[in-house]
């Protein structure tokens, strides 16, 4: 028996893997170690999205391949020969082959490198699991999407849309509340077209789960606005309940629209508008995140304006924002791309306006006293969130876990501070 080190990076969704792997690693009679030094062999789940992302997971398989290694999730699926060119003995796993896990982990151990990058049919709801966070539960409610940006590597990495079964999903997140999860992660490559593969939607799943009698909370994952006027006034209507968190992260990308149409977004700027429209609308303080990309090669300075001018309209809570970089296998990888110091400008630009639009959007919370429960260790503290999910410090001494009633004093630009209120 093995002492195994496993380290996981990207989104919600390669995290809850990196879980059910250390949970099928114990199964398998292995143990778990924190800290490569003290391993026989190492697991890095790792993420391809971005080009600095990328980077960092050649540097990681680099610096963890003097022992017998598996290199899973989205890289050696989407990019199997860069990861070979770095190490040429790793063990392959793909995001969707967990039922191979141990079958891969006892070859390597042994020195028999092992691909296993095709698709099984073991569904991720359900499989032990070691969680990274005792109060956040992650749950996987589908794998793979139905879109086709030109920009993204993740429909190469984890293929078309397969939904996992509602009722299944329900057993699992009532798996994770007896555990001890406070807040449940309804998480996949893209929400938004969950169930339209097998007969139901979104806005079902969220009122199913809310429905569990006991107390937490529900924070629903990233979902494309191109799938929103299929489920819109029931997604809103799903939010009703007092458990799910009043938060929506919905990718925009650009605020051109003839941009949207060269990513094959499926949506125009209005589309995402209108959502944020319908949520603020109904609910007071609701929180939106949206990711945008500057520098796509097709953007020109008119484009980008545009996106300039959504943000100023729609003003986003948080703002993912990523310089456009090409990634292997994919459409606009081939065409002429903008000069980078442009795309800096174009960048810094951005940059500077969400801050100021992210704090005086914060600015809006001081005085605000109210439920929050802290959910995470960070190196500022122990971070809590509120109903509209902004993220909380206080100086006094909480435990994850703990719902604690707070007060508001004061803000940055990405989070609020407050104290214990009683």
């Amino acid at each position: 028996m093995a002492k195994i080190f496993v380290e996981a990076y990207g989104c919600s969704a390669s995290f809850a893997d990196s879980e059910m792997i250390s949970g099928l690693i114990l199964n398998g009679g292995h143990t778990l170690v924190d800290d490569d030094s003290q391993s026989d062999l190492n697991v890095v789940v790792t993420c391809s999205v971005k080009d600095a992302t990328a980077n960092k997971m050649i540097h990681r398989i680099k610096s963890l391949k003097s022992k017998p290694l598996i290199v899973a999730g989205c890289l050696p699926k989407a990019e199997k020969d860069t990861v070979e060119k770095f190490t040429e003995k790793a063990s392959l796993l793909g995001p969707n082959s967990l039922g191979k896990t141990l079958q891969v982990i006892e070859a390597t151990l042994k020195g028999t490198k092992q691909i296993a990058l095709e698709d099984t049919d073991l569904s991720k709801v359900g499989l032990p699991k070691v969680r990274l966070n005792p109060a956040v539960g992650i749950v996987e409610i589908a794998s793979g999407c139905l879109s086709e940006c030109t920009f993204c590597q993740t429909k190469l990495s984890k293929g078309d849309l397969t939904s996992y079964r509602l009722g299944d999903i329900v057993r699992q997140v009532q798996t994770e509340i007896k555990d001890g999860c406070k807040e449940i992660w309804l998480t996949s490559t893209d929400n938004g077209c969950y169930g339209f593969d097998i007969g139901t939607d979104l806005p079902s799943l969220i009122n199913a789960v809310s429905e569990i009698p006991e107390k937490f909370m529900i924070r629903v994952g990233m979902m494309n606005p191109m799938y929103m006027p299929r489920i819109k006034n029931n997604l809103i209507e799903s939010f009703e309940s007092e458990k799910v968190f009043k938060f929506l992260h919905i990718p925009v990308q650009s605020g051109s629209d003839q941009v949207l149409h060269d990513m094959k977004r499926g949506h125009t700027s209005a589309t995402y508008k209108e959502i944020v429209q319908k949520a603020r609308e109904r609910f007071e303080n609701f929180t939106i995140s949206t990711d945008v990309i500057v520098g796509f090669p097709s953007e020109t300075k008119e484009d980008f304006q545009k996106t300039v001018e959504l943000l100023d309209e729609t003003k986003p809570d948080v703002v993912n924002l990523s310089r456009y970089s090409a990634r292997p296998g994919t459409e606009a990888a081939e065409w002429e791309q903008i000069d980078m110091e442009e795309v800096k400008k174009r960048s810094k630009l951005i940059f500077e306006q969400i801050n100021k639009i992210s704090l005086s959007n914060n600015e809006k919370w001081i005085g605000w006293e109210g439920d929050v429960l802290f959910d995470e260790k960070t190196e500022e503290g122990i971070k809590g969130r509120n109903y509209a999910y902004k993220p909380i410090f206080v100086p006094e001494n909480v435990e994850i876990g703990q719902s604690m009633k707070v007060k508001i004093t004061d803000v940055t630009q990405n989070s609020l501070i407050g104290q214990i209120a009683g």
